[in-house]
């Protein structure tokens, strides 16, 4: 299918990009212009934009008791919006740069969950938020037996606290549908799964 913009990367003109901060992530300023819908150029435009590299989820799935593994983690981000800041999610990693997408997607469920993984699908990416991050999302279904999956893990070094649920995809939905899971890897993965749940 041919893509829908007129518009492509020649389309904007980066005229510079400034590092304004550099900790746990890199902050970076932009200043550009781009094509306009009507014709001609826009104004100088300057953004901030968050740079956190890409990452990976993990859905393990189940198929012989129908259930996946999801983990339950603080994240601070969700304090503001949330009654509980600790959410259940996908196992998930940065890329640090790796375009192995699949070693990171073992490596963390390893980390996070004690998995060894072995059949992995690859269902889709994303970009998490493109008007304040360059971060994309890829997102993998893991075929695993969870029968003996549970238990707490996570690196210390990385202030990781980390705890293993592994439930029907039924309740998993439930949860979804009552926004108790909200994060949008694992929004995105669980609808993915329940459905392509047939075909797999």
């Amino acid at each position: 299918m041919k893509p829908l913009s007129q518009f492509n990367k020649d389309d904007v003109n980066v005229s510079s990009i400034e590092t304004i901060f550099n900790g746990f992530f890199t902050i970076h300023k932009y200043q550009f212009t781009h094509a306009l819908f009507n014709g001609g150029v826009s104004e100088l435009i300057t953004r901030e934009i968050l740079e956190r590299g890409h990452a990976v989820a993990i859905l393990p799935y189940d198929p012989i008791t129908d259930s996946v593994l999801l983990i339950e983690q603080i994240r601070i981000g969700a304090l503001a919006s949330k009654n509980s800041p600790w959410l259940l999610e996908c196992i998930a990693g940065m890329a640090e740069g790796s375009e192995d997408y699949e070693f990171v997607a073992r490596k963390e469920a390893k980390e996070e969950a004690g998995l060894e993984l072995d059949k992995l699908i690859y269902m889709r990416s994303y970009l998490s938020s493109p008007g304040g991050t360059t971060e994309r999302l890829y997102l993998y279904l893991a075929l695993a037996d969870l029968s003996e999956a549970g238990g707490v893990y996570g690196l210390a070094a990385e202030g990781e606290d980390i705890k293993v649920h592994v439930m029907p995809l039924d309740e998993a939905l439930a949860r979804l549908d009552n926004e108790e899971i909200d994060n949008a890897a694992t929004v995105i993965s669980l609808q993915w799964l329940a459905l392509n749940k047939a075909r797999i």
